[in-house]
């Protein structure tokens, strides 16, 4: 047990739990900032879409650099920036002088040190943990951040109407630094030097055939790029109009959220005690959870049973991550992880700002409960529709000499084993927080 934490895993784990306590508070206060200098709510949707524009515009860029660079130069770089542009965001509005074109270019600066950290840090943390006890490691970092979240969000938003926004920002901007500092001490020594290669468009082919070659793999991410869009169609559009509607206003959508938060927790902690031998299947199950807080929100039920909906897909997205991210651990080679990871990102995130973009016309033209019906059908279909892909049913736990098998999958060429050392495996897209 004590090779999970190694030294790599404990600074990730900690800096992850920093970091996401400043930027938790800043998703609050960003959109205070806009409406405090006078901007109007689609000037804070402007805001936020200038974040994930360049984030789905450079995540492969940032994969390919990884792969290519130490992974731990590229986040403590990613860091530097979003520091340096959370500190001038807010530097802009405690003096008064943020206007909306500065905070949408600032904005747009952080989605880009997104996009480069993002994959770096999922291989960095994929190999930072033992084959045996890796999905036990996942885990616990995943507790540990879904915990960062949601004591962030509380915290900042108690902070934004006690100080102000631009405090807060100032907050977000000193845990880059400080994430930054501690991501600085990792070790790469066990990660053996990257081969010269042609060039960033040369790894990203390169990292696509990695992707295209496994059938579990680009299906997953598929299936994830549809099924996060509805979810998140859902939740931020249709959620609050179904509250002000049925429920009498924004209060029992926040315990419903709330209710999504501590899920995740109770699933994480479910997860470091539970280690599915098929554990890709297992996790491909628990989408179906997803379909629930939409198919509340349709009918619409009471409060009480839509809080319990959105508890049940919390819990349910931990036990889909932590079977992802050993899947990924196990099956994908060190060097191509962020490449890989890349792709992952990309495919998860390309049409969240469609779908949220469509749900109104969707809501004029089908109405919204069929709108809702709709989304919740799609998730059960397309999960349905994963589990016939072979590999998503074989692919299982294995352990030879006291290491994986990068590429077991259950074809009878090596004893699977269940072990006691770990267990099954992560913003958000996919699962997976920063």
């Amino acid at each position: 047990m004590a090779r999970t934490y190694s030294r790599n895993y404990l600074l990730l784990s900690t800096a992850a739990v920093i970091s996401q306590l400043g930027s938790q508070g800043a998703l609050i206060a960003s959109a205070f900032a806009v409406l405090s200098t006078g901007g109007t709510a689609a000037d804070v949707g402007f805001v936020a879409s200038a974040r994930t524009v360049p984030l789905v515009l450079f995540v492969l860029i940032g994969g390919a650099l990884a792969d290519r660079i130490p992974r731990h130069r590229v986040m403590v770089a990613a860091n530097a920036l979003n520091c340096v542009s959370q500190g001038a965001f807010a530097a802009l509005v405690l003096l008064g002088r943020a206007e909306l074109w500065q905070m949408v270019v600032l904005s747009a600066l952080g989605g880009t040190g997104q996009a480069l950290f993002g994959p770096a840090s999922e291989g960095m943390l994929l190999s930072s943990v033992d084959g045996e006890a890796a999905g036990r490691g996942f885990a616990v970092y995943r507790m540990a951040v879904n915990g960062a979240t949601i004591g962030g969000a509380a915290v900042g938003g108690a902070l934004v109407a006690w100080v102000g926004p631009g405090w807060v920002l100032a907050c977000d901007a000193a845990s880059f630094l400080f994430a930054g500092s501690l991501r600085a001490f990792l070790d790469l020594s066990h990660v053996p030097e990257r081969e010269p290669g042609g060039g960033v468009l040369h790894d990203l082919r390169d990292g696509w055939r990695e992707f295209v070659s496994r059938p579990w793999l680009w299906a997953i991410v598929a299936q994830f790029s549809v099924v996060n869009a509805v979810v998140v169609a859902g939740q931020a559009v249709y959620g609050p109009l179904v509250a002000r509607d049925h429920y009498g206003g924004a209060g029992p959508w926040g315990v419903a959220n709330a209710a999504y938060g501590a899920g995740t927790v109770i699933g994480a902690i479910v997860m470091t005690r539970w280690q599915p031998r098929r554990f890709l299947l297992a996790g491909t199950l628990g989408i179906f959870p997803f379909a629930l807080p939409l198919m509340a929100l349709a009918v619409p039920v009471s409060a009480a049973v839509l809080t319990a909906s959105m508890f049940v897909a919390g819990a349910s997205v931990e036990v889909f991550g932590v079977g992802w991210m050993t899947a990924l651990h196990q099956e994908i080679p060190e060097e191509k992880l962020s490449r890989v990871s890349s792709y992952d990102w990309l495919g998860s995130l390309a049409l969240v700002p469609v779908a949220t973009a469509l749900a109104g016309p969707a809501e004029s033209t089908l109405g919204r409960g069929q709108a809702l019906w709709a989304s919740a059908g799609l998730v059960v279909l397309l999960t349905a529709a994963v589990l016939c892909v072979p590999e998503v049913r074989s692919i299982t736990r294995r352990v030879r000499a006291g290491e994986v098998d990068k590429g077991a999958v259950d074809t009878g060429e090596a004893s699977a084993v269940d072990t006691d050392a770990g267990s099954a495996d992560a913003e958000g897209p996919l699962g997976r927080s920063g």
